[in-house]
């Protein structure tokens, strides 16, 4: 849960008069729907505080709560108050809505992305992310359009607070030099150092083993910075998943045989007999799919929402893949 969130399920809840509510600049483009309205005024349950803005008294999520106790004939309703800035109401709206209640459309994921982009052009695409239900991608997209400028160099604000550049190379540059200096490093204690992710500090990694420029090909045309010396790969018995295919639909190689990888995970002890282990297995069998069954999936997903499901499976991409990164540091760290 994100922290506005969690601090605003932390505030007391109050009643407070319908007729000193008011609703404006809400995140939906198209308002708040009838059909929806209805449905809830129809409830028997009571339904959650709203929350409310409290310096302007701007209903910042619960426009359909709020309508539906009119229809209910309520004089009051339940709120919790944020104490915010507008930047920062319009910004708590956005989670409020992507994370529970009636979803908010991808246009206004976009739109939303738009807004808060131009407020604080310093936050870092991930961050903007995770506000809006977006893929990073999507944001940078939204970027270089609303900015209409070249990235500069600077810092911007990572989801987790802290700042990092936006342009990388130096952090790769000073990541190659920790881990040639310091073979020993964990790639988070890397990535702490150099101001980057446990990800690119795995590439850097990666391509000091192979003699690589130390920068992605774009960049690296220019600036000529080539490992000085291969750093040994951690070694362990991690039998890696097949990777992802991202582009063709045909493929020519044949299915990887991760059901049976997984079927020999579940024989370990170690994971069968712990609920942590347990979950883990679930997840893997979840993934444990035949080719065929994932273009079945692709498929039938149903075209309206294929942009949110894309998005969902890039954010679940990346945590898996820190997942993995994580999960071979402790292999390195413990073997």
């Amino acid at each position: 849960m994100a922290p506005e969130i969690a601090g605003i399920d932390q505030q007391p809840v109050v009643q407070v008069e319908l007729g000193s509510l008011t609703i404006a600049d809400s995140p939906r483009l198209d308002g708040e729907r009838p059909e929806h309205i209805h449905a809830l005024a129809d409830a028997e349950a009571e339904l959650p505080p709203i929350t409310v803005h409290r310096t302007t008294m701007r209903v910042i999520d619960g426009a359909h709560r709020l309508h539906a106790a009119r229809l209910r004939g309520r004089h009051t309703i339940a709120a919790r108050f944020f104490d915010g800035d507008e930047a920062e109401a319009f910004v708590l709206a956005v989670q409020l809505n992507v994370a529970h209640g009636l979803p908010l459309t991808l246009a206004d994921r976009k739109r939303a992305a738009e807004r808060i982009i131009a407020w604080h052009a310093q936050w870092s695409d991930r961050r903007v992310a995770m506000v809006t239900g977006i893929s990073p991608g999507t944001v940078a997209d939204i970027r270089r359009r609303v900015l209409r400028e070249p990235e500069r160099a600077g810092k911007r604000i990572g989801q987790d607070g802290r700042f990092r550049p936006v342009d990388g190379s130096a952090g790769r540059i000073m990541a190659g030099r920790l881990l040639t200096e310091n073979p020993g490093l964990s790639l988070r204690q890397v990535a702490r150092a150099a101001g980057i992710s446990p990800e690119t500090a795995r590439d850097v990694r990666s391509r000091l083993n192979k003699g690589e420029d130390l920068l992605p090909r774009q960049r690296g045309r220019r600036s000529g910075v080539t490992a000085p010396r291969a750093v040994p790969e951690p070694r362990g018995e991690f039998v890696p998943l097949a990777p992802v295919q991202s582009a063709g639909r045909p493929r020519a190689a044949p299915d990887p045989d991760r059901a049976g990888l997984v079927k020999r995970l579940k024989a370990d002890p170690a994971l069968r007999f712990s609920d942590t282990g347990r979950n883990l297995l679930r997840l893997f069998t979840l993934h444990a799919l035949q080719n065929e069954e994932w273009d079945a999936l692709i498929d039938n997903v149903p075209p309206h929402c294929r942009d949110l499901v894309a998005d969902l499976a890039r954010q679940f991409a990346d945590l898996w893949s820190d997942f993995a990164v994580r999960v071979q540091e402790d292999v390195v760290q413990t073997g």
